[in-house]
C-alpha cells in the first residue's frame, strides 16, 4: 500500500520554520507504519501543496497531521484528495480536540497518540473495514516507542528531532500538552534506547521534543552522562525552576552537548503565573537562573505570552525592561491563545469571550478571545512593540555579538532569527510546490 503523509501548514515564511526542525510528527508516524507499506512524507513548510500541478497522484491512503492554526489547511486537503478518491485520515493535536469537526473532512480521524491506533488502522483499511474513529484508550508504552523513520522527509534540516518522554505532570490551564486524554502521565523511554538512536542520527545537531527535561531530573541526569561521549549538540525544553536551583544538572547539561533550553516563562508577573496555575515558576527567581544557564555557555530561550486575565497595561514594560536586564536570548512574545481542548478554551467559551472560531487565527499572534484588562487592540499592539524593539537592528547586533561566546550554533541561531523576510519568501517561492 502506498501511503502519503502531510504535515499541514499555512504559507509560512520565516526561515527557521523550514530548515532548522524536520516534519517530527510524521517521522514518527512513520517509524510505527509496517514496512510492508511505502510511504513519503511531505512538509509544507517547504512550499503548499498544489494539487492542481500533481495530476498523477498514486497513493491508496493519505494521512495528514495538523495543529490549530493549520486545520482549515489541513481540511483543505482533505477534501481535495477525498474528491479524486483518495482515502484520508486526519491527526494532531487539533483533531484530537474536535474529531466531530475533523470527520466532516476525512474518512476517518486518529484521537491521541498513534502507536497503538494507526497500524490497525492500516490492517482495518486493507480488509476494507476502516472505522470513522481510532482513539486511544491507554498510554502508549514508552518501551515500545520506536526510533523515528527520517528516511521519509528528504529534506535538509539543520536539527534531528529527538523524544525522551512523554507527557507533563504541571496542570497550566492554557497548555495543550498537559490537559489532552493521558497528557499528565509523565512516561520515559529506556536510557539505552534514546542514546542508539541519537548515535544513529547524521545531523551533528539535535532537538528533544519532550514537554520538559527537567519532570523528571534523575532520569535527565542519567541520559546526560550517556551522551558526553557522542559529542553532538541539542536544546531542550526546562522549567526555569529546576535549571535555577540544580547546578549538577546544568553541569551535565553542558558536558553533554546542550547548546540551550527553551523555557516557559510565560510571565514576569507572579500574580499571572498564579492565576493560571504555573506554580513551577517564580518569576524572583528568573534573572538568577538566567546568569546560572549563561555561566555554563549556554542560552536561555525564553518564551512570554500576553493576555492573561491578571496582566495589566504595564506587562509589556515590565516584561521588556527584564528581557533586557536578564539578556534573555531569542524570547518569543505571543499572544494568549486559548486552544481548543485547553480549560482555557472551555472557560473563555462559557464567558462569552471567544470573538472567533476561525482557526487560521489561532497561531499566536492574533487575538481571539476578549482581554480583560485592555482592550484586544491594546493586547496586539502591545506584542508588537514588543518585538519591534527587542529585534531592533541595534540590539539584535549586541546579541550576535555576544552569542559568539556561546559558540557557533547560538550565533547562528541568533541571527537567524532576524533574517529580512524578503530573503523568506524567495526561499518559499523556491519551493513553492511539493512533489510527490
Amino acid at each position: 500500500m502506498r501511503i502519503l503523509l502531510i504535515l499541514a501548514r499555512p504559507n509560512i515564511t520565516h526561515i527557521s520554520a523550514r530548515l532548522i526542525y524536520p516534519p517530527f510528527s510524521l517521522q514518527q508516524l512513520a517509524a510505527i507504519t509496517p514496512k510492508q507499506h511505502s510511504v513519503k512524507a511531505v512538509d509544507e513548510g517547504f512550499g503548499l501543496i498544489k494539487l492542481n500541478q500533481n495530476k498523477n497522484i498514486n497513493f491508496d491512503l493519505v494521512g495528514i497531521s495538523c495543529m490549530t492554526h493549520s486545520s482549515i489547511r489541513a481540511y483543505e486537503l482533505a477534501d481535495e484528495f477525498r474528491k479524486r478518491g483518495i482515502t484520508v485520515v486526519l491527526g494532531g493535536w487539533h483533531v484530537s480536540a474536535l474529531p466531530e469537526e475533523a470527520k466532516q473532512h476525512a474518512d476517518s480521524v486518529v484521537i491521541g497518540e498513534a502507536e497503538d491506533t494507526w497500524p490497525q488502522l492500516l490492517k482495518d483499511f486493507e480488509k476494507g473495514e476502516l472505522k470513522p474513529y481510532y482513539k486511544q484508550k491507554k498510554p502508549v508504552d514508552p518501551n515500545l516507542i520506536p526510533p523515528t523513520n527520517r528516511n521519509v522527509a528528504k529534506r535538509f534540516y539543520l536539527f534531528a528531532g529527538i523524544e525522551a518522554s512523554r507527557g507533563c505532570h504541571l496542570n497550566c490551564e492554557f497548555c495543550a500538552i498537559s490537559n489532552r486524554e493521558f497528557g499528565r502521565i509523565f512516561r520515559t523511554r529506556p536510557v539505552e534506547s534514546i542514546v542508539n538512536e541519537i548515535k544513529s542520527i547524521k545531523e551533528k545537531n539535535f532537538f528533544f521534543h519532550d514537554a520538559s527535561l527537567t519532570n523528571d531530573v534523575n532520569f535527565t541526569k542519567s541520559l546526560f552522562k550517556e551522551l558526553i561521549p557522542i559529542n553532538k549538540n541539542f536544546f531542550a525544553y526546562a522549567n526555569i525552576n529546576i535549571l535555577n536551583k540544580d547546578k549538577e544538572l546544568l553541569d551535565l547539561a553542558k558536558k553533554a552537548g546542550c547548546i540551550g533550553w527553551c523555557i516557559g516563562f510565560d510571565s514576569v508577573s507572579q500574580k499571572t503565573l498564579d492565576s493560571v496555575n504555573k506554580n513551577s515558576n517564580k518569576a524572583r527567581d528568573y534573572k538568577s537562573a538566567v546568569k546560572k544557564i549563561h555561566d555554563y555557555g549556554m542560552m536561555a530561550q525564553g518564551g512570554f505570552v500576553f493576555g492573561f486575565d491578571a496582566d495589566e497595561k504595564e506587562i509589556f514594560e515590565s516584561t521588556l525592561n527584564f528581557v533586557k536586564n536578564a539578556e534573555v536570548d531569542n524570547p518569543c512574545f505571543n499572544v494568549l491563545t486559548p486552544f481548543p481542548g485547553t480549560p482555557l478554551f472551555d472557560r473563555f467559551d462559557k464567558e462569552g469571550r471567544i470573538l472567533t472560531r476561525d482557526w487560521s487565527k489561532y497561531n499566536l499572534w492574533n487575538v481571539v478571545f476578549k482581554p480583560k484588562n485592555m482592550t484586544e487592540e491594546e493586547l496586539l499592539n502591545g506584542v508588537i512593540r514588543m518585538h519591534k524593539e527587542f529585534y531592533s537592528r541595534k540590539l539584535h547586533t549586541k546579541r550576535m555579538l555576544k552569542s559568539i561566546n556561546r559558540g557557533f550554533y547560538p550565533f547562528l541561531l541568533t541571527f537567524m532569527e532576524r533574517i529580512p523576510a524578503p530573503i523568506a519568501i524567495l526561499l518559499n517561492k523556491m519551493n513553492e510546490v511539493s512533489r510527490f
